[in-house]
């Protein structure tokens, strides 16, 4: 059973606030099944973004699994709120946790699918 997304994204505020990095929620989704993107600014102008894995992809040993949005390389931060807009275009029940860190760390180790 999956935690709820709410539940999800207050841990991992929670546990960043705790390791000292900023992290702030800058959209609130629905409470129990909202897709949940992580925008991770470099704070240089760039960012990665990632949301959920595609189906197939995120059924695996994990409750969540994750890839890169756009890139996996860094790509600029206007680039990935234009993204983020079209998402929540397509269903506003988006959450959106954002991440300072000027080395791009996203905190999700394993769970994100690498390219």
């Amino acid at each position: 059973m999956r935690l709820k997304s709410e539940i999800w994204v207050k841990g991992y505020l929670r546990a960043r606030n705790a390791e000292n990095i900023m992290a702030v929620l800058s959209k609130r989704g629905d409470p129990d099944a909202g897709a949940i993107f992580i925008l991770v600014d470099f704070t240089d102008g760039h960012c990665h973004l990632l949301g959920p894995a595609p189906a197939g992809l995120d059924v695996v040993d994990r409750e969540r699994r994750w890839c890169h949005c756009i890139s996996s390389e860094a790509v600029a931060v206007g680039l990935a709120r234009e993204y983020l807009d079209q998402q929540f275009d397509m269903d506003p029940d988006i959450w959106v946790v954002e991440v300072e860190d000027s080395l791009g760390r996203d905190f999700l180790d394993d769970a994100v699918v690498r390219d």
